[in-house]
């Protein structure tokens, strides 16, 4: 059978609309099952065809029973954890006393195996292996339930990739068994498994990680299912637009702070970049990122670029305070900022006092004696000895670090001559905090690219967060996302989605191609980038739920026809055959590259005439939406050509 990937989203405006049988939602139950339930992406993937659903999590105290207070407002389950389960007698697991984790999920899914059928078709999807025990006992005690499994990223998968293995070249290569044995976590990996190969479907966010469980889990994925997002569209065209320029001032406000005493660049051509994430180094490509930055600070050096470029990792690491020198830099730009107002109320009286008797006031006594101490002592206090630091907070282990190692060892220290500028902040962002109070939405919102080069990364929410808020991002062919773009655009790059090819290059010609992709995005005028973002707000619809969420559908209606063949049924070759498209080239983009681009950096506030010229925004976006490429099916590969292990087919 089809996996479900080879379905494309087809129900945008302009596209024709994939029919899904009715299901009578009165006689059905839906429960998502997961551990952590509140993590980003469990709660929003319950499909929006059911009116009643209950998720399970476990908390320590009484049961309760609720709504959770999110959008939505589903209903919610809260067990709590105090007895043990079967599971030895279920598939013959056992699990060592010592790890309170995986006997938190053994009780947990004990909790969770009730009949609660009452005469209605009950679908349960089980979400990663905390949750898959719940899965295992059920179908041991032959509960009629229809049972989904769906893994966002298998274990032993993350295990070696935190190693630094060569993952993606060796799947077919590795003994499994020796493999978690040697890294003790041999019972949950067969607590995965066996979840895995109990459950009526099993799923997966994207291709490559349908491929990573083919060889992990042997089981091949019955329907892939990719993680969508709540696209809210505003009703004015450009609003996104509009916030981008607030939150990015705010972002200025904090650079003038951090880098005051060496505030000589322009903040109207400065540029920031992000990564965000798990403090997983090698991962989440943090480690290439920082080499390309080292080569492009040499490249904006070298051809004498006045653009400058401020990085932000955003990434959680154990400290023990708030960096001194950071907290002061806000300090004094607080300070500079009310003596300046408190001048200019002076200045202003005068005038207006002067202005009003008729007479031009004379430059030279509007300003008193006062008023130039204060000044001078407001430039004294911009003084600065030591260079402005690369890190907001105390680091535990700074000597250790990684990002910190790797910036010593490449040497970008932010000093003057630099044009790329370092900031590393450990903590999560909140608008409480005294360094740089904004939320997480409005950061990105006022950032120019978000960076992600990740080397593992089953589907990642962060490039596509990036996209539906219309920010540009560098993603690669190892990531869900970047896989799921390559799939259903046509130039991923003009419409603001830089892939890098981590799979079939080397990590230096890899890093090289990062460094050509913010090159290239440094050397953009402002309107080429209020084009570019345009492109990529209007990609948000592909990762609408309104549109992904019909593979959740698809794979709880197989669910259904495999639990109860005689009252549900699913035609053999589902999902059915329809037009695949892709978003095609913009017309306003020339066909080769080298033809919209200069030899050296412009400035960023250059604007090329002829692109009025050759754009038309809404032109464009009609187009879109109605230019609709020839059929095809992602399953088909060439004859005579053979697929290699991760290789994605486009």
């Amino acid at each position: 059978m089809l996996r479900g990937r080879s379905l494309s989203v087809t129900s945008l405006s302009g596209l024709p609309q994939w029919e899904v049988e009715e299901l009578p939602v009165e006689n059905l139950l839906l429960f998502e099952v997961a551990w952590e339930v509140t993590n980003k992406g469990l709660y929003s993937t319950a499909a929006d065809e059911w009116d009643q659903w209950s998720s399970v999590k476990p908390v320590h105290g009484c049961v309760h029973f609720g709504r959770w207070l999110i959008e939505g407002s589903p209903y919610v389950v809260l067990f709590d954890i105090g007895y043990s389960g079967d599971l030895w007698e279920a598939c013959g697991v056992g699990i060592p006393y010592h790890d309170r984790e995986a006997n938190d999920m053994l009780i947990f899914g004990s909790l969770t195996v009730t009949d609660h059928t009452d005469g209605r078709h009950v679908v349960t999807q089980f979400h990663e292996w905390q949750a898959g025990t719940g899965l295992i006992l059920s179908r041991a005690r032959k509960l009629p339930i229809a049972t989904i499994f769906t893994t966002h990223a298998t274990l032993l998968g993350r295990y070696l990739c935190a190693a630094n293995i060569d993952f993606y070249n060796h799947l077919d290569k590795f003994n499994i068994d020796k493999e978690a044995g040697d890294r003790q976590i041999y019972h949950r990996y067969c607590m995965e498994r066996a979840s895995v190969h109990c459950a009526h479907v099993f799923t997966t966010v994207s291709e490559i990680t349908a491929i990573e469980a083919e060889h992990m889990l042997k089981r091949k994925p019955d329907v892939v299912t990719p993680n969508g997002l709540n696209v809210k569209k505003f009703s004015a065209v450009h609003e996104f637009q509009n916030l981008h320029a607030m939150y990015k001032a705010r972002i200025q406000d904090f650079v003038r702070g951090h880098f005051y005493g060496h505030l000589d660049f322009d903040l109207e051509k400065t540029l920031f970049l992000f990564i965000a994430g798990r403090y997983e180094f090698s991962n989440k490509g943090a480690d290439i990122f920082l080499e390309s930055l080292s080569r492009l600070n040499f490249l904006l050096r070298v051809h004498k670029s006045d653009v400058t470029v401020v990085v932000f990792f955003i990434m959680p690491a154990k400290t023990n305070n708030f960096n001194v020198e950071t907290l002061k830099g806000q300090a004094v730009r607080k300070q500079l900022w009310d003596t300046a107002h408190s001048v200019k109320e002076k200045f202003g009286k005068k005038l207006y006092d002067a202005l009003l008797r008729g007479e031009i006031p004379d430059m030279n006594n509007i300003l008193d004696r006062d008023d130039l101490t204060i000044m001078k002592r407001a430039i004294f206090s911009t003084q600065r000895q030591s260079l402005p630091p690369v890190t907001t907070h105390n680091m535990m282990d700074d000597s250790t670090d990684p990002i910190l190692s790797t910036i010593r060892r490449i040497g970008l220290f932010n000093n003057r001559a630099d044009r790329v500028k370092v900031i590393l902040h450990p903590e999560f962002l909140s608008s409480t905090s005294p360094l740089l109070p904004m939320d997480y939405e409005e950061f990105v919102r006022g950032c120019h690219l978000g960076v992600f080069p990740s080397y593992y990364e089953p589907w990642g929410y962060t490039p596509a967060e990036c996209t539906v808020m219309g920010i540009p991002s560098v993603t690669t062919n190892l990531s869900g996302f970047g896989c799921f773009m390559q799939e259903h655009v046509a130039d991923p790059t003009a419409y603001g989605i830089y892939i890098v090819d981590r799979r079939f290059r080397s990590p230096d010609d890899s890093c090289n191609q990062l460094t050509k992709f913010l090159y290239g995005f440094c050397k953009q005028s402002r309107r080429q980038r209020i084009i570019q973002r345009n492109r990529t707000e209007r990609l948000s619809d592909l990762l609408d739920w309104r549109y992904l969420g019909r593979y959740y559908q698809h794979a709880r209606h197989l669910a259904l026809s495999r639990a109860f063949p005689d009252k549900f049924h699913v035609e053999p070759r589902s999902p059915p055959t329809t037009e695949g498209f892709k978003y095609p080239r913009p017309s306003s983009v020339p066909p080769s590259p080298s033809g919209s681009q200069d030899s050296s950096p412009q400035s960023s506030d250059v604007e090329d005439e002829t692109d009025d010229e050759r754009y038309d925004e809404e032109e464009e976006a009609e187009r879109d939406r109605l230019n609709i490429k020839s059929p095809f099916s992602l399953s088909h590969v060439p004859r005579g050509k053979k697929k290699l292990h991760g290789e994605y087919k486009n």
